[in-house]
Order: C-alpha cells, then sequence, then structure tokens
C-alpha cells in the first residue's frame, strides 16, 4: 500500500491538512516531479489520497489523506519513534514544517505534559499551525494562530535543536507569553539509543 519509495512520506506529509503539488515537493527534498506525480496518483487509486478544490478566495487543487488514511498515522508515528532509537540518528537533518510537528505527537512525554494546558502557536514562513496540550496529550491543527499563549517563529530544524537538542530558546523568534513557550519545549523526549553489537576486529 505505501511500500514504494517516497508514498509514506508523501502521505506523512498529509496527516496535518491539504497541501498543493509545489508544496509537497518543496517539503520533501530529493523527489522529483515525475515521481511525486507518480505517488500521489498511486495513493489515489488505494483510497489513502484525494484530490479535492479549496473554496475561494484560494480555489486551488490540493491533494488531502482520505479518513482511511489519516488512520495510518499511529504506524507512522511507531516508525518515528523506532527510527530515532537509532545511534546514527541525527535531528538536525532537514525536516519539514509536517515533519517537527508529528515527531511532538509522537514524542511527547506524558509524565512531563501531565497538568499542562498549553496553546503554542508556529510559523514556519507562510505555513501557520496551532498545537493544544491538554491531558498529557498533544492535537495538532494547520490553520490561523488563534488565543494562543505563545507563537514561535523559526525553521523546523531550528527548533528540533531546541527541543530535542538542547539549543538555547533564544534562537527561536518567540511572542506571547515566554513561560508558556519554555514549558512547551521541555515537554518532549527521544527514545533511550539501541545498544549495538561491537563489531570483532
Amino acid at each position: 500500500m505505501i511500500g514504494e519509495r517516497w508514498a509514506l512520506i508523501v502521505l506523512r506529509e498529509l496527516l496535518l491538512g491539504p497541501r498543493r503539488f509545489s508544496d509537497l515537493r518543496a517539503d520533501i527534498p530529493g523527489i522529483s516531479a515525475n515521481v511525486l506525480t507518480q505517488r500521489l496518483a498511486e495513493l489515489e487509486e488505494r483510497g489513502l489520497v484525494r484530490r479535492t478544490r479549496l473554496p475561494p478566495p484560494a480555489a486551488r487543487e490540493v491533494y488531502e489523506a482520505t479518513a482511511w488514511g489519516l488512520e495510518a498515522e499511529p504506524v507512522i508515528q511507531a516508525l518515528g519513534r523506532w527510527a530515532a532509537r537509532s545511534p546514527r540518528h541525527d535531528p538536525t537533518l532537514p525536516l519539514s514544517a509536517v515533519s517537527i510537528l508529528m515527531s511532538f505527537r509522537t514524542m511527547i512525554n506524558e509524565q512531563r505534559a501531565k497538568g499542562a494546558d498549553l496553546r503554542i502557536g508556529f510559523r514556519f514562513g507562510a505555513e501557520t499551525f496551532t498545537a493544544r496540550v491538554k491531558k498529557g496529550r498533544i492535537k495538532v491543527a494547520r490553520g490561523p494562530m488563534d488565543d494562543c499563549d505563545g507563537i514561535i517563529t523559526a525553521k523546523p530544524t531550528e527548533l528540533a535543536g531546541v527541543v530535542y537538542g538542547g539549543a538555547p530558546l533564544e534562537l527561536l523568534g518567540t511572542e506571547g507569553n515566554e513561560a508558556a513557550i519554555r514549558r512547551f519545549v521541555t515537554l518532549f523526549t527521544l527514545p533511550p539509543k539501541v545498544e549495538t553489537p561491537s563489531v570483532a576486529s
């Protein structure tokens, strides 16, 4: 269903809402227009993705995950958590906005998030999202950043460096309640690295 090269990544990029073809290509480094067209057509044929048109004033064609396609999120999360245990995992590699926000949905530490009630907005270039943390869980939605405790403006890799790499918060653009933002960035933990057997000389 999603075993061809790029198929899983294309579907992942649609988990937080509809995307234009050009946006998908920009956020998936290394994929050609022809291959992206082919993967989208295959995913559409299999019932995981559909083409639709946004209402005016946007009035543009976009791709979105179907309800069944969205059911793949736990699978993608499990793969992400599994892969992050690799000693070679590098959180500084290029990330899309969807990638970093999906990682938050995967890596939230329910104990740390216990009792937190936060709304944090994210601005990645022209894209905006809002994350809501409540009852140890996190929900993320693409769209206007309304009634947020704080807003973070950054590149996804910069945000990953602060959340997972211990870089200072001051590297990010922030506005609003700084205490809320500082708490938010402490709520996520990567799983422990796997111990790989040493190679005999």
